[in-house]
């Protein structure tokens, strides 16, 4: 399955990369699956994953929980918490 990652703020900063189409493994079945694949890539998106209790998620322009499906989607965004000031 083919779908666009998008990173945000930190989590772009740490990976190195705005956007990107990738296929997903099989074996990726949730959000939280996927952060724990996209860890194993390398040391720059083990250290941009490192908390990702913390990452939030949005699926097809959607908040999502880390438990959320990613089977169909074509687009999913990553970004840390907003906060205010």
């Amino acid at each position: 399955m083919s779908v666009k990652l998008l990173y945000f703020a930190w989590v772009r900063e740490q990976t190195g990369i705005r956007e990107e189409t990738i296929e997903l493994p099989q074996e990726v079945a949730t959000i939280s699956d996927l952060m724990t694949w996209l860890k194993e890539r390398g040391p720059e998106f083990a250290a941009a994953f490192a908390e990702s209790h913390v990452i939030r998620a949005a699926v097809d322009q959607t908040h999502v929980n880390h438990d959320a499906r990613v089977a169909g989607a074509t687009e999913i965004a990553f970004f840390p918490p907003v906060t205010g000031g």
